[in-house]
């Protein structure tokens, strides 16, 4: 099959509105315009876009940075940092029947969603499975749009659109067989890789849309990523993470396999999140390759970024 991006992420949250709070305010998102599943028929929804909340019946906030509908889910959940879904998208019926298909014939657990499922994600239809780690997953097709992104702060916009929300740096517990199970059951193509660390993977021009982690055994999210269109505005995030008082866990560095200058931070949910720009786009001329430097520059303390998540996840699971 082939996956056309990583188009949403779900996460589960003790305190939603902590992640609506740290996405409008700190990230720069904008609260969505309508609720998946109730649609433009919530409470709100012809309000101005300043009195509109991006806060569902059920206490789940939905955080929107362009045309789509969302892109990121928080939902109520009694461990905080869970990540619950993420969205895969396909491009249309034909492919989605035909991936349902491959799964079955791969002897792959899958189940087609309701339209009350589709619904609740705002897309058109979809189905769920989980890679061979328990990571939930979701394909579908027919994302909604609905436009009119406007970030609470002047001239901030994401670079997302076809590319997907971002990347995720995932952990899991089989590390070869995830790397099978994305390669070669969902399309997934090898982009780099360091060895005995993570292995980079694209399905669009974005440099990866998941990476792939053993960190001893747990499995679960370690940063998600959204990219930013220019430096300034990762530095004006920057400069609102620190007098907001988020842990910086890393300095502004640039990655040496992507290229992209960015920072991490440690987000409500446990996990990190990355804020960055000028990730490499590359295509089908690219071959895989082994890298053994992290960065070009910065980025200091990300590995003891990353074994403090594994450490926090580990206790937690």
């Amino acid at each position: 099959m082939e996956i056309k991006a990583l188009a949403y992420l779900g996460i589960g949250s003790t305190a939603p509105r902590d992640w609506l709070q740290f996405g409008t305010e700190i990230l720069g998102m904008m609260p969505a315009r309508a609720i998946p599943g109730v649609g433009w028929g919530f409470p709100g929804a012809e309000r101005p876009l300043s009195e509109q909340t991006g806060i569902a019946a059920d206490g789940s906030v939905y955080l929107k940075i362009d045309e789509r509908q969302w892109r990121i889910g928080v939902h109520p959940h009694a461990q905080d940092g869970t990540l619950l879904y993420l969205g895969l998208e396909l491009d249309g019926p034909h492919e989605f029947a035909a991936a349902i298909q491959e799964l079955k014939d791969a002897k792959i657990d899958v189940t087609v969603g309701s339209e009350a499922d589709a619904q609740a994600r705002a897309v058109t239809a979809i189905a769920r499975l989980r890679d061979p780690a328990g990571i939930p997953i979701e394909l579908f097709y027919g994302q909604t749009w609905d436009y009119k992104f406007h970030s609470p702060y002047f001239d901030h916009h994401f670079l997302a659109g076809s590319l997907g929300l971002g990347h995720v740096n995932l952990f899991v517990s089989k590390q070869t067989e995830c790397f099978d199970f994305y390669t070669q059951v969902l399309g997934f193509k090898l982009t780099d890789y360091i060895r005995f660390g993570p292995q980079f993977l694209r399905c669009n021009p974005r440099h990866h849309s998941v990476a792939l982690m053993d960190a001893g055994g747990v499995t679960g999210l370690q940063h998600f990523l959204v990219e930013v269109t220019d430096i300034d505005a990762v530095g004006r995030t920057l400069d609102r993470a620190k007098k907001a008082g988020i842990n910086i866990v890393t300095t502004m560095g640039r990655h040496r396999n992507d290229g992209t200058l960015s920072f991490y931070m440690r987000g409500p949910g446990g996990f990190d999140v990355e804020v960055g720009c000028e990730a490499k786009l590359i295509d089908d001329s690219w071959r895989a390759n082994e890298f053994c430097e992290g960065d070009v520059w910065g980025h200091d303390g990300i590995m003891e970024a990353i074994m403090d998540v594994a450490k926090g996840m580990g206790e937690r699971q």
